[in-house]
């Protein structure tokens, strides 16, 4: 049995020590395929370009990815004190949330399943500078 009674902190599993922020929307009622198109699009891109791209997109996904990442940036500006205009997102990710299960009545009194499905969106947003130093590191 561990005698650790500290829970391990997000911060340092998504950030480590390097500057930035993050946000998690939990139990968004959309599925996780449906969203992952959306956080696909907007990976890696300059912040200001992912949310024009997002606001205009006509999937209906885009509003709680665009939500998300908007979030991140408030967060950087207020607890990191970085500029909107010099993030962008290093990591967002998708997870499946809880399914509720329904059930839908067939012929012959049988009946089939719905699967309702959640999604958790993570969203990671860096400074430019820390991108240059990891293409840096890496070289």
């Amino acid at each position: 049995m561990s005698t650790n009674n500290e829970r391990p902190s997000r911060r340092l599993a998504l950030l480590g020590d390097r500057p930035g922020s993050y946000a998690i929307a939990r139990h968004v009622r959309m599925s996780p395929m449906k969203v992952r198109r959306m956080v696909d699009l907007v990976r890696g891109m300059d912040l200001n370009e992912a949310l024009s791209t997002l606001r205009f997109a006509p999937q209906a996904a885009s509003e709680p990815v665009y939500k998300v990442v908007a979030s991140a940036a408030a967060n950087a500006e207020n607890t990191e004190s970085l500029r909107a205009d010099d993030l962008f997102i290093s990591q967002a990710f998708v997870d499946e949330g809880v399914t509720m299960r329904r059930i839908r009545p067939r012929a012959k009194g049988s009946a089939s399943r719905i699967n309702k499905r959640a999604s958790h969106i993570t969203v990671v947003v860096e400074p430019k500078a820390a991108k240059a130093d990891n293409t840096k590191k890496e070289a």
